[in-house]
């Protein structure tokens, strides 16, 4: 095993380089009038028919598409910032609209102006066309797991908490005190040597590495992504014919480092030795682009539309919709996403769908086999089941931070359901969203209550504190029975602290850093670093949108870093254009006629989840109706 070791004392370092670059924005027309509104830049002839600013943050838009009975608001977020400091940010409206120089006091709470949010929007269009070359491996803003995991002492979901992650059901017995061969940057020799290191902190894929011999000394520590190309089992340089060379920082303290390494290295756990090749093999992806896929519709939930896998990223799929001409209408999933299915399953269930007007298929383009698909658990609908107009509690897909009433719209075959938000749905039913029975999105009756999460009540419901019995009987309605919820609880392994990379379901293309804050039964509540808690969402454990720390820098995805790592001036110009984005987000899920049904709750009302609250962390079965206890 250590015949690689050469004891070889000259001295080297190595080094390693990447170069960033920064794309530029295209620069906006300055000859017409543009109005950003609902995800969407549009032009007017005179720029103002039928026109409104918003009175948080002075953004100019289409009147209709506004929040709140009166148009007064662009956005939730803006609705609920200017109910909690009303008096500041209309004064800030005013100066914005106005053109005045704003005093030092207003300029604090100034949210960007129209032509920031303008151009965060052409770094957006730049992003999709350039996407070859923004999924560099590189995190935003220098942002380093490695130095965030250290400062803060935090502790990252081990990767067996993510099945359908990379080497998620096959990561063994990868812990503490595991030694590897590494590359030894300390060292002046011209070739690439490798040393034995020790794993002493693991987040993720993510490991602190610290070489032997160093003993306590933390000096050369250094982080590296476990799964990486230049990270071996003890015993691969001897089979390798690659020289072992001790760090120069240490080469003085041992004369027979052959005998160090035997003494040091008995009875220690290594790498599995095909442990490379699985990481190789969990890497492969059954998708390909041209593939043709049914997926939501993201401006209609209502319904799916025919997709082109445009490209495919650690399992996640670029999804083109086949009548987008210039290919930026596009959507991102998972290839395990419930969201996506195969050509034809709408029609089979009784789900609408939008027809392509393209009368056949492009060349190139052929549909995904139905085997590749998530699979649904089976259901029995022939006995008690769901019927419409039955009540019961739901995330509401276009805003993740909430569970409001709900109820069944309509039965569909397989055992899928279509669902309406109380007090928010247009006459049309054209934003019901689809969930399956099995789907851990959908409770019973109840549920909230006794897990201490504040229920949305409907829009315009005027009794609060809302209760259940009270609005079934003056409703005239049912709950659907609790038995035919899924109550399974797997043992996922996720507990309250620990970080994660997730996916910002609100913008499906953006992955961040991201934390537990909460645990219910098999719901978790993810909370984007450095972001406020009205951007959280709530997330089943074993959601495809969840990631291991270091999932990014092994698929070569771009990680968002914590708004908190950018300085204060350049959160002004970086960080809010995201928040914006974000902002911007909710909008564009809610179509035109969507906005103006779906008001803002109790215009200005900010629901917050209860404090206090126990956080169930149980694994196995659950009994939504057993009162947690801390």
């Amino acid at each position: 095993m250590f015949d690689g070791y050469d004891s070889c004392s000259e001295d080297t370092s190595s080094s390693s380089s990447s170069e960033e670059s920064e794309e530029e924005v295209a620069p906006l027309p300055s000859s017409l009038p543009i109005i950003k509104n609902n995800g969407q830049v549009y032009t007017y002839p005179d720029g103002k028919s039928g026109m409104a600013t918003c009175e948080m943050c002075g953004m100019v838009g289409v009147r209709d598409a506004f929040y709140s009975k009166t148009k007064r608001f662009c956005s939730v977020s803006c609705s609920r910032s200017y109910s909690s400091n009303s008096k500041k940010a209309s004064i800030l409206a005013r100066l914005q609209v106005t053109g005045k120089p704003p005093t030092k006091k207003a300029k604090v709470l100034q949210k960007q102006p129209l032509v920031a949010k303008l151009a965060a929007y052409a770094q957006y269009q730049a992003t999709l066309q350039n996407q070859a070359k923004t999924k560099a491996a590189v995190s935003m803003e220098g942002f380093s797991w490695g130095n965030y995991i250290n400062s803060n002492s935090f502790l990252a979901a081990p990767v067996t908490c993510f099945k359908h992650a990379p080497m998620g059901t096959c990561w063994g017995d990868i812990s503490e005190h595991v030694r590897v061969e590494v590359p030894n940057t300390d060292c002046s020799l011209p070739t690439k040597v490798f040393w034995i290191a020790g794993i002493i902190k693991l987040a993720g894929y993510n490991a602190l590495l610290r070489y032997e011999g160093f003993e306590n000394d933390s000096g050369l520590d250094f982080w590296c992504n476990i799964c990486g190309s230049d990270i071996h089992p003890v015993g691969w340089c001897a089979a390798s014919g690659k020289p072992l060379v001790p760090p120069r920082t240490i080469q003085h303290k041992y004369t027979n480092w052959k005998a160090f390494l035997v003494k040091r290295l008995t009875g220690a756990k290594t790498l599995p030795p095909d442990f490379s090749q699985k990481v190789s093999e969990s890497m492969q992806y059954p998708f390909k682009p041209c593939m043709r896929v049914e997926v939501v519709d993201k401006r209609h939930l209502c319904r799916t539309r025919v997709a082109v896998v445009e490209s495919v990223i650690g399992g996640r799929l670029r999804l083109v919709y086949e009548e987008s001409e210039d290919r930026t209408d596009d959507f991102w999933c998972h290839m395990h996403s419930p969201l996506i299915h195969h050509i034809g399953w709408s029609r089979s269930i009784g789900h609408r769908f939008k027809r392509s007007d393209i009368t056949k298929k492009q060349d190139g383009h052929f549909d995904t086999p139905p085997h590749l698909f998530a699979k649904v658990k089976e259901v029995d609908q022939s006995g008690e089941w769901f019927k419409e107009r039955m009540k019961l509690e739901a995330i509401d897909p276009l805003n993740l931070s909430t569970i409001c009433v709900a109820t069944i719209r309509k039965v569909l075959a397989d055992g899928y359901l279509m669902i309406g938000i109380d007090g928010s749905e247009a006459a049309d039913g054209s934003d019901w969203f689809c969930y399956h029975a099995t789907s851990p999105s959908i409770f019973p009756v109840g549920f909230c209550e006794i897990n201490m999460i504040e229920l949305t009540p409907p829009r315009g419901y005027t009794k609060l504190p809302f209760k259940w019995f009270d609005y079934l009987r003056e409703s005239g309605s049912i709950a659907a029975p609790v038995k035919l919820f899924n109550k399974d609880v797997p043992n996922h392994g996720f507990r309250v602290g620990m970080k994660l990379e997730a996916v910002d379901l609100m913008e499906p293309r953006l992955i961040c850093v991201a934390t537990v804050t909460r645990i219910i039964h098999r719901l978790l509540r993810i909370h984007f670093d450095g972001w406020e808690e009205e951007y959280d969402q709530w997330v089943d454990c074993e959601s495809p949108d969840l990631y291991p720390v270091g999932w990014c820098q092994l698929t070569g995805y771009q990680l968002q870093p914590p708004a908190s790592q950018s300085s204060r001036e350049s959160q002004s110009a970086s960080s809010k254009q995201k928040k914006k984005a974000k902002s911007q987000q909710y909008k564009g899920h809610k179509k035109m006629t969507t906005l103006q049904l779906k008001e803002e709750l109790l215009d200005g009302e900010d629901y917050n989840f209860l404090q206090g609250a126990s956080d169930q962390e149980s694994n196995g079965s659950a009994n939504f109706y057993i009162k947690q206890e801390p």
